[in-house]
């Protein structure tokens, strides 16, 4: 269901926008929950609204299915304590390469539709299209969000289904990956999925991992069309919203070798692209608190994002970086 103003309410309605980043990314973020909390004027896991890509999928199902802070940081330290020890669930991620590819293209239908008609296809998307498909699997990913799941909300009674969904608004970003079309699973009109899959929908980088079958579409990484989706709440009846954006930097560091310049002009530009969309939002009235990793968590990170070995740096980094570009508050978006 849409989110809608409620008259007489004491707070005002909040969203948090959880964005792409990888295995790092998921760790920063996670780093920055305790300081964002501090921020907040409900619990984490009762904010009204969630939107999350990719990583920040993953955090938006634990917030969402109950998973305590505390319990986020131990699994990021490589410490399986509360519900994950429970499950038995081992380590989600993998190395920090991918596996070879097929030898296929990914998304045939895609190709042509860019070629036909490239003024109607995001960029990002077009060119998911004709990487070589990946062979990478998201089955334990997809055990420890069910995992998750289960927990919250228990056996289904007496022979009924078990719901597949969580009891607050909570959207799902990926994209279809024959339509190109971005997908958030869990809004209105969205195609029906339950959690873990959609999850492991917004999770699947092409050339990386297999492409998810949801329904009999396939769907990949929600970030290739945007890191966040930020611009979707502008309609979603919420008055602020708070963001992690991984791949963006307000504040960025000067590296001098060539692949950390590369990796920064990109930054560059993913950070214009969302500040855009900041701006657009405050223009319609909503207050906007971005926060993006600083020059600390930058050299943390290194320019793989995926590489599991950086982790739980990247998490103390996180620790002690985002209370200080929390401090700053929602103008901290437009420097």
């Amino acid at each position: 269901m849409g989110l809608r103003p409620v008259r007489g309410r004491s707070r005002p309605r909040v969203a948090l926008v959880l964005g792409a980043g990888g295995v790092l990314g998921a760790a920063w973020m996670t780093g920055a929950l305790p300081a964002l909390q501090r921020r907040l004027p409900c619990s984490l896991g009762e904010v009204d609204l969630i939107v999350g890509t990719s990583a920040g999928s993953v955090v938006a199902a634990a917030l969402r299915c109950g998973i305590s802070i505390d319990e986020m940081i131990a699994h990021q330290r490589g410490e399986m304590i509360g519900v994950l020890a429970d499950a038995g669930i081992g380590e989600v991620t993998g190395g920090p390469w991918p596996p070879p590819p097929q030898f296929q293209f990914g998304s045939p239908r895609l190709m042509l539709a860019t070629l036909l008609a490239p003024h109607r296809v995001h960029p990002g998307v077009g060119a998911s299209a004709w990487m070589l498909r990946g062979r990478g699997s998201h089955g334990t990913l997809r055990a420890m969000v069910h995992a998750l799941h289960a927990h919250r909300y228990g056996q289904p009674p007496r022979g009924g289904p078990p719901p597949d969904w969580v009891e607050r608004e909570t959207w799902i970003v990926a994209v279809d990956y024959d339509s190109g079309r971005r997908v958030f699973f869990g809004r209105d009109g969205a195609p029906p999925a339950k959690l873990a899959d959609a999850v492991v929908a917004s999770c699947s980088i092409p050339c990386w991992y297999e492409p998810a079958v949801i329904e009999g579409r396939r769907y990949i990484d929600g970030g290739v069309r945007s890191p966040t989706s930020l611009r979707s709440v502008a309609r979603a009846g919420v008055e602020e919203v708070f963001v992690l954006a991984p791949m963006a930097s307000i504040v960025t560091d000067r590296p001098r070798m060539p692949h950390e310049l590369l990796e920064r002009r990109l930054r560059a530009l993913l950070t214009m692209a969302l500040l855009r969309e900041v701006r657009a939002l405050r223009a319609a009235g909503i207050t906007v608190t971005v926060v993006t990793p600083g020059p600390a968590d930058l050299a943390a990170m290194g320019v793989n994002l995926m590489d599991p070995r950086r982790r739980r740096a990247v998490l103390e980094t996180s620790l002690v970086t985002s209370p200080a570009a929390l401090a700053v508050g929602p103008a901290s978006a437009v420097a």
